[in-house]
């Protein structure tokens, strides 16, 4: 594992594949990707190992060709340091996880249900990816019944004690009354199962009142509270009715939970277009409103509508770097904020049984449609080419759920040697579907927007802990 010593004369040939470094501002920064451990060194480190990459890990060579510029005691006493942090497992680690059958870190049943309880929707967002609301469907509510079952069949097909369900649409507000009755419904039956299941509502906030409020206070249920930042941003997107502005209706409502409430269990849900890639104005935005939960994520749309063309990756990658130093900066003003995608924890390193297949989409998670029908996820609701079954007869396709299965970043060709493929599971199956025709084939803009995401997270940690 990692270097020889004496004289050190090469390291494994591999090496450098099982590392990620990077420069950002004033920092250089080395990734060891298989124990997440993150290291700041400095220039002549970063040189030594540029110089080891170009001339295949031989150690004398590469010390050769730095002489001119550092002396050989101090390039020596690096490759010893280095040799240290590979001994304590901190550097240059093998990936010990990849020769085994990545099916074997998952649970095949269900942990987590997404309910449609509306496939309808009274805001007409042009980027939705279910339309109206309706996911290409007729427009519907879920009764009581098909909720139950939906419950049932979580309850019944689940080793684990903790359980997720998320109430979903269209706008599942304009079903509150199912979703209230669901909850208890879910909370009483888990119960007498030994089990507990976690809610989460995603709503477009306009039906957000005092009795939703109330609801959500008794339950501590999280909440997820769209508004996509400035008011020129959110409304030229998030529409109601005719064209009306939405930003007016649905500040003072978030505000009024989240302040006035100091309701704490919530995200504000944000997308960004190519209409406003000047995004980090709206996180500030946010911010400026008082909000502290943030999460702003770029939308999958076609480049002729809100869509992101690969000429974009540059403009996009530079307002991450630009949104990092300005949290930064807000934070040393005493202003924190919880962002996201910028929530990166060094302390235990990537989480093997999570992140082999990210989100466990037609594993252990599914959505279900107002009829009860099963789909992998949200976002193939609809598609008929990937229902998997009912709540009231089980999963039928039993096929599709193995493909699933063995949709992991070790069987995906550019997953499985990439350095972000700890923090990102492989990617979205839905986008990698939609875009690129295949499970097995991460969608190529997101890969890029989520590997700076990743770089602009590590630094930003890494700077707090200093501030």
């Amino acid at each position: 594992m990692g270097l020889g010593m004496d004289r050190m004369e090469t390291i494994r040939t591999d090496w450098n594949r099982d590392i990620h470094k990077f420069k950002f501002e004033e920092l250089h920064i080395l990734l060891d990707i298989n124990s997440g451990s993150v290291h700041i060194i400095d220039e002549a480190t970063w040189d030594l190992l540029e110089a080891l990459e170009k001339l295949d890990g031989n150690i004398s060579l590469a010390i050769r060709e730095l002489h001119h510029r550092y002396p050989r005691e101090e390039l020596w006493a690096i490759v010893s340091q280095l040799k240290s942090l590979s001994e304590q497992e901190l550097l240059f680690t093998s990936d010990s996880w990849a020769w085994r059958r990545a099916d074997k870190f998952s649970d095949d049943r269900v942990k987590s249900l997404c309910l449609h309880v509306s496939h309808d929707c009274n805001m007409r967002c042009g980027y939705c990816f279910a339309g109206d609301g309706s996911f290409g469907g007729d427009k519907s509510l879920m009764s009581g019944d098909v909720g139950e079952a939906a419950i049932d069949f979580l309850l019944e097909n689940s080793r684990r004690k903790h359980l997720e369900v998320d109430f979903f649409g269209g706008e599942p507000l304009l079903n509150f009354d199912v979703v209230e009755h669901l909850t208890e419904y879910g909370i009483r039956e888990a119960e007498e199962k030994g089990k507990i299941i976690r809610f989460t509502l995603t709503t477009n906030c306009l039906l957000l009142d005092e009795r939703v409020m109330d609801y959500l206070d008794k339950y501590s249920m999280q909440v997820i509270l769209s508004l996509d930042g400035r008011r020129e941003t959110n409304d030229r997107v998030r529409m109601v009715g005719m064209g009306k502005s939405s930003y007016d209706i649905i500040v003072p409502k978030i505000l009024d939970l989240t302040q006035s409430r100091g309701y704490d269990n919530y995200y504000v849900r944000g997308t960004y277009t190519r209409k406003n890639m000047d995004f980090s104005d709206d996180v500030f935005h946010l911010m400026d409103l008082g909000l502290e939960h943030i999460s702003l994520e770029p939308v999958v749309a076609p480049p002729e509508e809100f869509g992101f063309t690969r000429e974009d990756i540059p403009k996009l990658e530079k307002e991450y770097e630009i949104l990092t130093l300005g949290l930064l900066e807000r934070l040393k003003g005493g202003e924190e904020v919880d962002f996201f995608h910028f929530n990166i924890d060094f302390s235990g390193g990537p989480c093997i049984p999570r992140i082999v297949r990210g989100c466990s989409a037609g594993v252990g998670y599914f959505a279900v449609d107002p009829s009860g029908d099963l789909y992998p996820c949200h976002q193939f609701v609809g598609d008929k080419n990937y229902w998997m079954g009912d709540v009231f007869s089980g999963l039928q396709k039993h096929k599709l759920q193995e493909e699933f299965q063995q949709a992991h970043i070790y069987n995906k060709p550019l997953c499985k040697g990439c350095w972000a493929r700890f923090y990102c599971s492989g990617g979205c199956h839905a986008n990698a579907s939609a875009y690129m025709g295949s499970l097995d084939e991460p969608y190529d803009i997101a890969c890029s927007l989520q590997k700076k995401r990743i770089e602009c997270g590590i630094y930003y940690q890494l700077k707090k802990d200093f501030l």
